[in-house]
């Protein structure tokens, strides 16, 4: 019974998750995202991280400096967690067009690839996750969404395994 159940529970994380939104939904959205034009100069966010059940595990405020040179966006993240943990990701995006882009951080695995759509930014990629006592790679699937001028807000769909394991919610504040 208890196998039963759990594939039950797989089968319908899977046909929820082919319910997804599609990033083309956002075409007329308004404003239009424009990733460097909102992230250059300064930023505030904050926001908390969720386990698989829906509980939060963790809050935290992050200070954000972009920098353009050319087509490469330079952010300095420095978070401060609620648990008095304090870290900076340092992110170099390029971007490839009017819509597309690609970044680096020391804790991205590999390249994370981006595109924006009206006001919508869909950003993707894996990460190195630090446990108490070891690492794990999980996927990140970031739906960034520009609400006007000064605020953006940002869910983030943590997977392993194809299977959502977290949730971070964010809400940026430009300065």
């Amino acid at each position: 019974m208890r196998r039963l159940i759990c594939s039950f529970s797989v089968c319908l994380a899977l046909a929820i998750s082919g319910c997804s939104s599609d990033l083309e939904d956002y075409q007329s959205s308004q404003p239009t995202f424009d990733l460097f034009d909102y992230f250059n100069g300064e930023v505030t966010a904050w926001g908390m991280v969720q386990d698989y059940s829906g509980k939060q595990t963790r809050r935290f405020e992050v200070d954000i400096v972009g920098t353009i040179d050319n087509d490469t966006l330079t952010l300095t993240e420095d978070f401060v967690f609620n648990d008095g943990e304090v870290d900076q990701r340092v992110w170099k995006i390029t971007r490839f067009n009017d819509s597309e882009y690609q970044g680096v951080a020391d804790d991205i695995i590999g390249v994370a690839k981006g595109r924006e759509v009206g006001n919508a930014l869909q950003w993707q990629y894996d990460f190195e996750l630090k446990l108490e006592d070891s690492t794990v790679v999980v996927s990140f699937d970031d739906w960034l969404y520009r609400q006007d001028d000064k605020h953006v807000f940002n869910i983030t769909s943590i997977n392993k395994f194809g299977v959502e394991v977290g949730k971070i919610t964010l809400f940026f504040q430009k300065k």
